[in-house]
């Protein structure tokens, strides 16, 4: 009698730790899932809604300013006006800017350039941007020679490149007014020539200033 008693004792408590391991299994949420990192890195030479259907995209490379111009995959078709546009570097420092660009004639053609490109900037929407865009460096800085450069005639052979460059001041002066970042570059490289994008590997970041300077086109050394 008193085996049986404890045998059903043993039995009662083992469903009964059974039951309540069950209950505090129901009892505790399960940990929470870990929140997707963030993903860095600029999108290259990809338009988004919004974009003119007469843009054509660039390549958004960024080398070393000193190394030459970057080469487009061989399957990649050159645009239709005969040239492509690429991001070559800059220089920073203590807020002033300076990022330099090319234009390669990946045509059959000479092309012709002269005096300045065409300069539009856009947002990350591809709506324009109230920025005034000046020649040279005046009213920026001092002292950038390719920006303050006499314009010239340059004239590309099939696989040659021009470059000019840009210029300005990431400053805030007045808190009051939103700051502007310019992560896309559109541009006509002479007048009535089909229209390039780029979307920046290093945007531009005005501050309030809202003024841009540009320099004229060179032709490029490798």
């Amino acid at each position: 009698m008193i085996a049986k008693r404890w045998t059903g004792g043993v039995v009662g408590g083992v469903v009964l730790a059974g039951v309540l391991a069950g209950v505090a299994g129901c009892s505790t949420p399960p940990s929470p899932r870990a929140a997707p990192g963030p993903a860095f890195g600029p999108r290259v030479g990809s338009a988004q809604q919004g974009a003119e259907p007469d843009a054509t995209p660039g390549t958004g490379a960024w080398p070393d300013r000193n190394s030459p111009a970057p080469q487009a995959p061989p399957d990649e078709k050159c645009p239709e006006g005969g040239v492509r546009l690429v991001e070559t570097g800059g220089d920073a420092a203590m807020g002033l800017r300076v990022e330099g660009f090319r234009l390669v004639n990946c045509g059959t053609e000479p092309y012709a350039l002269e005096g300045y490109p065409e300069v539009s900037l856009r947002d990350g929407r591809n709506d324009p941007l109230e920025v005034a865009v000046e020649h040279g460096a005046a009213g920026i800085t001092t002292g950038v020679p390719d920006i303050d450069a006499a314009p010239q005639r340059v004239t590309l052979a099939p696989g040659q490149a021009a470059s000019w460059s840009v210029v300005w001041r990431n400053l805030v002066t007045d808190t009051t007014v939103a700051a502007t970042t310019v992560p896309v570059l559109e541009i006509a490289p002479r007048p009535g020539a089909p229209r390039l994008w780029l979307r920046l590997a290093r945007p531009f970041d005005l501050g309030n200033t809202g003024k841009l300077g540009i320099g004229p086109w060179t032709a490029a050394t490798r």
